[in-house]
């Protein structure tokens, strides 16, 4: 029976190149786990081990892994940073206890380390900070402690401080126990002493210390009690209040240091050891009946408890299919059989294994606090809850953002057809936030997903994993449709030829909705004209049309239909004559409630060296951009603007020319906005001329 207590579940997520992947090498390489660091500038890191990963030096997957540290076994996801990758980033803080938030020391809190940390917030996972990188020009740890306060409405309380920075980076400064951790120059993370604060450093330390103090304090009554009375807590009493903040999300132990020069991560593990949860300490997840509704009902950590395990990742590889699953009550033992409350159906369970990267061991059974692999199972599927058949429930499910932009692909030969349909099943699977549709017109193959990078990954991943060539279309952007009027009307459906026939009438207003409210339907009918059990099937006939708008044949969003009144036969209504005769009136009304093409705008974040800023801006007012903000850096200027998904296609490359390759930036979907009349009528023309030639 293993002891929880001694379980940390973590997570390590930052933004694009803040040394997520590096400072996970580095963790490993302390506990012991590997023994030749591999680097992600060089592609040999251990987590990354897709060929896309080491090319493009980013991580693409959450890889999963595991490790010892003071008798401590970690779990450890290492997350993506790329903005088109957040749904990875989610659904792994979706299954951690904890997490660490790696931040560059130069680049500071960057866009999307803002996204993670919303979502960390959202998912209420503590964590701990590690400003990495200070050995890097333009390092400074108080401007970016100063920006976790201001950007991300953080806490952070300051752990360790560093002793000199950029090529004078050496060491660290323990706040809590005043001690100096200083390493030598041979980038061996085992070779460091620990001496006492530099004199420059003392009265900074002792300054540091007493704001700590002050802050965790508050945690504990006594010890405030005792502590305004002149009373110091002892460094027990301290490290109970840290944790109890930490868990309670109050405040975020902040450490610093440089994983790429193997200085400062000792203290980050022991960090997560004393300050991140363990699996027994955090809330437990609620679980749900089918319908989604809590049943006010939770997952207790227990390994005595029935078993209550969420599925959060698939994964193909040369094993053959791996579920990655989070166990939060109950025992997986192999050759059980459990129960997939989504599909209703059993599984057994084959081999269970514990995963290091990509290779793995292993194992008989798994409890509560577990994060393991499964080899073959067939229908579960991300966010997919396996529960013990004898005591169902659901854990909460998880919920993924809509595609924002698609492709079509078609195979290059006839061969390479079957081939595509089994890779995309895959693929579907591995990833919630990809979608494969057909065009029922034209018979091609569009892929929808989170942004070109997105995309261009998957097209890689088909043809070097799967072997199969595809000819890619250009880009469409997901247009919607709206109305800017209102309209009264009415509709009569009569078919009466011999027989029972088909009768209803309808009188309703359709009228623009709010921004974001979706498709409204309410009944104001009296008096028993429109019988109530006929409503449901008049809001079900205009729910089943808003697909299908009536400019370009985009969805149509965001309007209410109010039933006002309209008439029955005794014999020959019924709910099917009403749901038709709402379809007549979607037909017949929209057109006449100035229908409108809206498109999605995005979030656009772009950080630039400061000589190219007036390029940048005056690049994004040519691409229908609003400048939101501006905001000065020590390295360059980041520029928030919104603008239109349609103008951000290749963006990337005109960016780099315009900044001589230093220029990044990162974009996620905001909102749909009106298009102006040019470009409406151009989509509306271009869909038209598309029909034409089909």
């Amino acid at each position: 029976m293993t002891d929880l207590s001694l379980y940390r579940n973590i997570g390590i997520f930052a933004h694009v190149d803040a040394g997520k992947t590096t400072t996970t090498e580095r963790i490993l390489k302390l506990t012991g786990k590997i023994h030749k660091l591999g680097e992600t500038h060089d592609g040999s890191a251990t987590t990354d081990f897709m060929e896309q990963e080491q090319e493009r030096g980013i991580t693409i997957q959450s890889a999963a892994t595991s490790c010892f540290w003071d008798g401590h076994r970690f779990n450890i996801i290492d997350t993506p940073g790329h903005v088109d990758f957040t749904i990875e980033v989610y659904r792994s803080l979706k299954v951690l206890d904890g997490g660490v938030g790696v931040f560059c020391g130069s680049g500071g809190v960057e866009p999307q380390s803002e996204t993670n940390w919303r979502y960390a917030n959202e998912s209420g996972v503590a964590r701990i900070i590690f400003v990495n990188k200070l050995d890097r020009m333009g390092a400074d740890f108080y401007r970016v402690v100063k920006q976790i306060e201001d950007v991300l409405a953080a806490k952070p309380v300051v752990m360790t401080l560093p002793i000199g920075t950029e090529d004078d980076f050496v060491g660290v400064v323990d706040v809590l126990t005043k001690k100096a951790w200083v390493w030598d120059e041979s980038g061996d993370p085992m070779k460091y002493e620990i001496k006492d604060v530099p004199e420059d450093m003392v009265d900074l330390v002792d300054e540091y210390r007493e704001k700590l103090i002050d802050t965790v304090v508050e945690q504990d009554d006594d010890a405030m009690e005792k502590y305004l009375e002149g009373e110091e807590p002892d460094i027990d009493t301290l490290k109970a209040c840290i944790r109890k903040g930490t868990i309670n999300l109050d405040f975020f132990p902040t450490f610093c240091g440089s994983a790429f020069k193997n200085k400062g991560v000792q203290l980050v593990l022991n960090g997560v050891v004393e300050y991140l949860p363990s699996p027994t300490e955090v809330k437990p997840q609620p679980e749900v009946d089918l319908e989604g509704n809590e049943t006010g009902e939770y997952a207790i950590v227990d390994p005595e408890k029935p078993l209550r395990a969420l599925a959060f990742k698939i994964m193909d590889d040369r094993f053959g299919a791996l579920t990655f699953i989070r166990i939060y009550s109950g025992k997986l033992e192999k050759g059980m059989t459990v129960l997939n409350t989504f599909t209703g159906k059993t599984e057994r369970i084959g081999r269970i294994v514990e995963m290091h990267a990509d290779s793995r061991e292993e194992l008989d059974s798994a409890q509560a606090g577990d994060i393991i692999a499964v080899v073959g199972m067939k229908n579960v599927q991300t966010g997919h809850t396996l529960c013990d058949p004898k005591s169902p429930a659901t854990l909460e499910p998880m919920v993924f953002p809509d595609p924002v932009i698609s492709i079509a692909v078609a195979p290059k030969d006839k061969g390479a057809s079957e081939k595509l349909g089994v890779a995309l099943g895959k693929m579907l699977a591995e990833d919630p936030s990809f979608y494969v549709e057909t065009d029922e017109d034209s018979g091609e193959t569009i892929l929808k997903g989170m942004g070109e990078l997105h995309l261009d990954i998957k097209i890689d991943i088909l043809r070097r994993t799967f072997g199969v060539e595809v000819e890619v279309g250009k880009p469409q952007v997901a247009y919607r449709e709206t109305i800017t009027q209102r309209v009264e009307d009415s509709y009569t459906h009569k078919k009466q030829s011999g027989g029972s026939g088909q009768f209803g009438k309808i009188d309703y207003v359709i009228e623009p909705g709010e921004p974001g409210s979706g498709f409204v339907f309410e009944s104001t009918v009296t008096g028993g004209n429109v019988p109530r059990e006929f409503w449901p099937a008049v809001e079900k006939g205009f729910e089943a049309s808003m697909v299908e708008g009536v400019l370009a044949g985009f969805p149509l969003l965001d309007f209410k239909v109010t039933l006002t009144d309209g008439a029955f036969h005794a014999v020959d209504s019924s709910a099917i004559a009403f749901e038709i005769a709402a379809k007549g009136a979607y037909r017949q009304s929209i057109p006449k409630a100035g229908p409108q093409l809206i498109e999605p705008i995005m979030k656009v974040d772009v950080f630039t060296p400061e000589d190219h800023v007036g390029d940048v801006i005056g690049d994004l007012n040519r691409r229908r951009g609003m400048i939101k903000s501006q905001e000065p850096g020590p390295t360059g200027v980041r520029i928030k603007a919104d603008v239109p998904l349609a103008e951000m296609f290749g963006y990337i490359g005109d960016l780099r020319t315009m900044t001589s390759g230093r220029g990044q930036f990162s974009m996620e979907f905001s909102h749909y906005l009106a298009c102006p009349k040019n470009v409406s009528d151009a989509v509306v023309k271009e869909v038209q001329e598309r029909k034409a030639a089909k």
